[in-house]
C-alpha cells in the first residue's frame, strides 16, 4: 500500500508542487490549507506521515503538533522559514519528529521523509530476547516497540520509538550522540545534538518517575547516553 501524506501549508504554491513532487515519489498526498482543514481530514482519513508549515493565520504548526501529541502518535515534520535553532527546538519540544527549514531542495525533503518513516517499527522484524525490558513500573515490549505502565500504553511518537530500539539493543551500554544522530539519519552539525538532547529530555518524561534526576535512561559523562534497566 501507498504511505499517506498529509502536507497543511497556507501557501498554495508551495502545497501543490509538493504534492506533485510527491506523487511522483510514489507517495499518497492529500493537501490542507490551515490547522483547521487538517483536522477535518485526520476525523476521516488515516495517514502515515503530516508535513506540516510551522507560520499558518489561525493555529500555527506548533500548536497542532502539541495538540496532536495527546491522543497520536504519527511522524510529524515541521516545515518553517525561521532560521533560529531555538525556534526549530521549541517544535521538537512540541513533538515533532523533525523540522526542515525553508527554503530547502524537494530531494531534502524526500530524504527526511523516508528517515522518519525508517523509524517506524516493523511489524515483521525479528527481535532478539529478551522481548521486555524493565524499567521500574514501566516496561519496554521490544517486539512490539510498546511502552506500558501497568495497564496504560504510553504513546511513543516515531522519534521516540526509534531512540528507544537504539537504546534497548544497547542496554547497559552507552550510546554516543554521534550514533544516534547518525541511526536517526540526520546530518551531524551542533544544532541536530541539541535535536537529540530535546528527545532524550521527552523520553525521560515517559519512563522516569523524576526526569531531572534520570535511573534509566542516564547520561555517561563524555560518552552519551545509556538504557540501564533493572
Amino acid at each position: 500500500m501507498q504511505t499517506h501524506l498529509l502536507v497543511v501549508d497556507d501557501d498554495e504554491r508551495i502545497r501543490l508542487l509538493l504534492q506533485k513532487y510527491l506523487i511522483r515519489n510514489d507517495f499518497l498526498v492529500s493537501i490542507a490549507r490551515d490547522a483547521a482543514h487538517a483536522r477535518r481530514l485526520l476525523v476521516g482519513l488515516e495517514f502515515d506521515m503530516i508535513i506540516l508549515d510551522v507560520m499558518m493565520p489561525g493555529e500555527d504548526g506548533i500548536s497542532l503538533t502539541q495538540d496532536l501529541r495527546r491522543t497520536a502518535n504519527i511522524p510529524i515534520l515541521l516545515l518553517t522559514a525561521k532560521n533560529e535553532i531555538d525556534d526549530r527546538i521549541s517544535g521538537l519540544e512540541a513533538g515533532a519528529d523533525d523540522y526542515l527549514a525553508k527554503p530547502f531542495e524537494p530531494k531534502e525533503l524526500l530524504l527526511r521523509i523516508n528517515s522518519i518513516l525508517r523509524r517506524l517499527p516493523d511489524p515483521k522484524e525479528e527481535q532478539i530476547l529478551p522481548k521486555i525490558i524493565t524499567l521500574g513500573p514501566t516496561r519496554y515490549d521490544l517486539e512490539r516497540g510498546e511502552l506500558w505502565h501497568g495497564e496504560d500504553q504510553i504513546r511513543l511518537t516515531a522519534t521516540e520509538g526509534q531512540l528507544m530500539r537504539i537504546f534497548a539493543a544497547s542496554a547497559g551500554e552507552p550510546v554516543s550522540r554521534a550514533h544516534l544522530v547518525s541511526e536517526m539519519g540526520r546530518g551531524a552539525d551542533l544544532a541536530q545534538d541539541r535535536a537529540i538532547d530535546v528527545q532524550i529530555t521527552r523520553l525521560r518524561r515517559k519512563i522516569e518517575v523524576n526526569p531531572k534526576e534520570p535511573r534509566y535512561l542516564q547520561t555517561v559523562r563524555g560518552s552519551g547516553y545509556m538504557l540501564t534497566p533493572d
